[in-house]
């Protein structure tokens, strides 16, 4: 029997409806992992994970003490945050990166993937605009784009672009997923060129502090963008530092009259960082001790991983920073990643950051002690 109702449109994010969200967008790349990952559990000495740079370490007690201390708090929390937070925020931005910057020109994010997916979006950015990103990246800036309908257009060089159609600019440095880091001068080159053609650039830093052989260096400097930050933004992460992707805290700082337009955007969206987050954000950025302990965690886990890797007859290229490993052995990255998954290893293929990332493998060194000792027992074992 035919209803009343058998004629109308499908409701809105069912198959056969006029959009779907999702058409837009490529397919989740770790969903085409999944049967490499059921091989590499089957291991008899179980999955060595270096696939996501998810961390595995303790969350600090000073942190954990501040969102303990910071638990009853019934009524909303703001979205740009107390003085206090901004205030902790423009502290380690001085301190940390040399960027002299007022708490009025940072803005906490609910985790920096959100800021990344919806920036374009949020900023009015739409058919016609384009949005540029590098040719080996984080997968999200192209979904920011797609996002919002813009185009999303890949670049090695700034030089290549048209700036009369670039509306966004990420740069990524420390990388991911290469690890590279972008010098003073490369950094010099790309503000000035964004500026001239009125660009925003967006620098995303989240690996600032995890610089191994060559050291991190902000947009914000005064030496790399002068006097002020106008055109400018850098977000910034604590998950991979801290041990909190948990509780997805990051902020965005720069160009105060852009950090205004986010802010009012965001209190019309409530996209508020809860308030023992805000709290817990507050305490790791004042705490510096923490950040070094962490650090000489991962430095020993890169360096058993790296040496494994290398003797079983990898080539790393660029990882001078960041959580990973940029290895090649010359052929296609998912030959890679099926032969260490017969190992029990999972690793990335390199093509999830993009096509010119198709012979390598991302390899991160965020697994615990234990499960980096297993790997590099089965690599040497497997020469």
């Amino acid at each position: 029997m035919t209803t009343k109702n058998s004629t109308l449109a499908p409701f809105p994010g069912h198959p056969g409806a006029a959009r779907r969200v999702s058409d837009l967008l490529p397919v989740f790349p770790w969903d085409k992992l999944e049967p490499y990952k059921v091989t590499a559990l089957a291991h008899p000495g179980g999955i060595c994970d270096f696939s996501v740079g998810t961390p595995v370490d303790p969350v600090p007690e000073v942190i954990q003490k501040a969102l303990a201390a910071a638990t009853d708090t019934p009524g909303y929390p703001t979205v740009w945050g107390p003085e206090e937070l901004r205030e902790a925020v423009a502290g380690w931005l001085r301190r940390r990166l040399g960027a002299e910057i007022g708490p009025r020109a940072v803005l906490p994010t609910v985790g920096s993937k959100e800021l990344v997916a919806w920036l374009p979006t949020q900023l009015g950015l739409g058919p016609g605009d384009q949005v540029a990103y590098p040719r080996l990246a984080y997968p999200t800036y192209e979904v920011g784009a797609r996002l919002c309908g813009a185009e999303p257009v890949e670049y090695d060089s700034v030089d290549e672009l048209d700036g009369s159609r670039v509306r966004l600019l990420w740069v990524n440095s420390p990388s991911n997923p290469t690890g590279r880091v972008l010098g003073a001068d490369e950094l010099r080159r790309t503000v000035a060129w964004a500026r001239e053609h009125r660009v925003l650039l967006v620098s995303d830093e989240c690996y600032f502090e995890l610089g191994w052989e060559a050291e991190p260096v902000s947009v914000l400097r005064p030496d790399i963008c002068g006097d002020g930050h106008e055109g400018l933004l850098a977000v910034h992460s604590l998950s991979k530092r801290s041990n909190l992707a948990g509780y997805r805290a990051s902020f965005v700082a720069g160009d105060p009259v852009v950090v205004k337009e986010l802010l009012e955007v965001r209190k019309h969206g409530g996209m508020i960082v809860p308030a023992p987050v805000q709290a817990a954000t507050a305490a790791a950025l004042g705490d510096d001790a923490h950040v070094a302990e962490q650090r000489e965690r991962y430095a020993a886990r890169r360096a058993a991983l790296r040496a494994a890797l290398e003797a079983y007859g990898f080539r790393i290229e660029h990882s001078e920073a960041s959580l990973y490993l940029w290895a090649t052995q010359d052929r296609p990255c998912w030959e890679t990643v099926a032969e260490l998954a017969g190992l029990g290893i999972l690793v990335a293929p390199g093509d999830f950051y993009g096509p010119a990332g198709d012979r390598f493998v991302r390899v991160a060194f965020t697994a615990t002690d234990e499960r980096v000792a297993a790997a590099v027992e089965r690599l040497n074992a497997a020469r």
